[in-house]
């Protein structure tokens, strides 16, 4: 975009056109107005127009997930932008090489007339294609249709963030402009030239990744601390010493944070686990502690170690250490699985680390999660590996999204995971985790990205459904699951989709992603990122939604004797009735 390149005027007539405008007989508002259009139009390069129209089309074709149309248009605005600016920065270079065409005022005017019912004709026949194809992804995930009037809302956006980024450019251009002329004044051209580039860059570097960015950081953080008091509907402070919050616990239940206090409020007791599982059950544990309790990440570490301590949860049959998202949410569905499998003979671990929601952490501060998942675990595994092997409780790991993310840092590799800890379940982690790219590297050859086989699934195995981990291989004891969605964009978003087509895309899709689901530059990392909007807002079992399927997973980890897919299913039962994610 900041390569713009101002095209000649395409019909050669536009002393004409200001003779017309200039006509005492047309009103001062028309002609005003068929000035500045004229003014507009002329400075648009008809090369750039061409593949902006290009990547329009492309942008209305289906992606992971259905998409709202004013996400739609999004997506087609930002892909117009891109297709725009690449054009002009490819005209540049042709015209830098020497190349500049002499074209007739004639074939200007046939390659306006082309370009023109190209885009009458391709711009509504994209746009109701659009709509079907969406409709069509929403029928894979079991989302309501919609109303395909909306195409014309997707068209106003898309033109509207269109317009808006290439005015940015061009104030970026005049910007660089004005900078390369003050450095002319005291260093020859080509060399002022390049300054003025340079300076422009590094400032936007500095802009966005300096002061500003951690100022902004810390802002964020104190604001949402601020909203971090409020307490979930149907919420309570729980009254048995096997929660912290309640009367016996030393974390005042004021200091949890929102979703810590969600986290110790909900959950299944003793009696509940016993009347779904016809088994005699313990009162699970649930140990938390919230950002607000202590100075730093590894204080707060040590205070959910205390608080193991007191509920002893080392005497317990499992030991479950959870890295949280964001502000310290915990999937509910997750978590009570393991204490329902295991009737109760469990402790969760977990910490709030954060004040960020899950979204502007994922975006803005990926340090957090990795060193709250590596301060728990170590805090947790210090203690537990003093204790005696025959009586020390199974020791399993377990996060979701930025809590994958931040828990698997705690392993120098999936190896290193599977060596010390006896199970884990990672839900939806994110493409940028380094241990999930390890694994995913090592899969064994012809096994599908969207769900790898590594080593004959001997240690680590991953799965969209619990089905999936039914291999018909030999699976260790100790053994590590990657739960992920085909249609999950957190998993599959990365930067590289601007220029690289992943093997994901390369492969057959997945069971709930649209087999017409292509690559194409640019486009497709639009699509993704704004995928990854409403990601969890469909329906479990799609997108990042994970549901009571956790419940087959955990089955299948642990293998609890004597355990069936009828009480897997009786499981998943209560769940759906109540005690789905908040």
């Amino acid at each position: 975009m900041t390569a713009e390149i101002r095209a000649s005027d395409p019909d050669g007539d536009r002393a004409a056109d200001a003779s017309r405008a200039d006509d005492p007989t047309t009103p001062s508002v028309g002609r005003r107005a068929l000035r500045r259009l004229r003014d507009y139009g002329g400075g648009l390069h008809p090369v750039a127009l061409a593949v902006a129209l290009v990547l329009f089309t492309w942008s209305i074709s289906p992606s992971l997930l259905p998409r709202a149309w004013y996400l739609q248009g999004v997506a087609t605005g930002l892909s117009v932008a891109a297709g725009y600016g690449f054009g002009c920065l490819a005209a540049w270079v042709v015209r830098s090489c020497g190349v500049q065409p002499a074209w007739s005022a004639r074939t200007k005017r046939i390659g306006w007339w082309i370009l023109g019912v190209a885009a009458v004709i391709l711009v509504p026949v994209f746009l109701v294609l659009g709509g079907v194809w969406q409709n069509y992804v929403r029928d894979l995930v079991g989302i309501e249709r919609t109303n395909q009037a909306n195409v014309l809302l997707v068209l106003l956006i898309a033109l509207v963030v269109w317009f808006v980024l290439l005015e940015a450019g061009r104030g970026i251009r005049i910007g660089t402009r004005k900078l390369a002329a003050l450095a002319r004044r005291v260093i020859p051209r080509p060399a002022a030239n390049v300054a003025g580039l340079a300076v422009a860059v590094v400032l936007a570097v500095l802009l966005v990744n300096g002061a500003l960015y951690n100022g902004l950081i810390a802002f964020a953080n104190w604001s949402f601390s601020g909203a971090d008091t409020a307490t979930a509907a149907g919420v309570e402070q729980p009254t048995v010493p096997e929660r912290s919050g309640s009367p016996a616990s030393a974390q005042a239940w004021d200091t949890l944070g929102q979703e810590g206090r969600t986290f110790v409020g909900r959950g299944p007791g003793a009696a509940e686990i016993t009347a779904v599982t016809g088994r005699p059950a313990k009162e699970p544990i649930r140990v938390y502690a919230g950002r607000e309790s202590a100075d730093s990440v590894p204080s707060v570490a040590n205070l959910v170690v205390a608080e193991l301590d007191r509920t002893k949860a080392w005497e317990r049959k499992v030991l479950a250490v959870n890295t949280t998202t964001g502000r310290g949410w915990v999937n509910q569905n997750v978590a009570s699985s393991l204490e329902y499998i295991e009737a109760g003979d469990t402790a969760i671990a977990s910490m709030q680390y954060s004040f960020l929601p899950s979204p502007l952490a994922f975006i803005a501060d990926r340090e957090s999660p990795q060193i709250a998942g590596r301060a728990l675990f170590n805090a947790v595994f210090s203690r537990w590996i003093d204790l005696p092997v025959e009586t020390r409780p199974k020791l399993v790991v377990f996060g979701e999204s930025l809590g994958s993310y931040g828990g698997q840092n705690a392993f120098a590799g999936f190896q290193d995971m599977a060596a010390r800890v006896d199970g884990g379940l990672w839900v939806g982690t994110p493409n940028f985790t380094p241990q999930w790219q390890e694994v995913t590297a090592a899969r064994d050859a012809g096994s599908p990205e969207i769900l790898p086989v590594v080593g004959d699934g001997a240690s680590v195995r991953f799965a969209s459904d619990p089905e999936d981990l039914d291999l018909g291989t030999p699976w260790k004891p100790r053994r590590i699951v990657y739960w992920q969605h085909a249609s999950d964009p957190i998993v599959w978003w990365s930067p590289s989709l601007l220029f690289n087509e992943p093997d994901w895309l390369q492969e057959p899709r997945g069971r709930d992603v649209d087999p017409n689901m292509t690559w194409m530059p640019f486009v497709t990392f639009w699509q993704v990122t704004l995928d990854m909007v409403f990601s969890a807002d469909v329906p479990e079992g799609h997108g990042h939604s994970y549901g009571p399927e956790a419940a087959g997973m955990w089955a299948r980890i642990l293998q609890p004797e004597g355990w069936s897919d009828a009480d897997t299913s009786r499981v998943q039962a209560a769940l759906t009735g109540g005690e789905g994610a908040p």
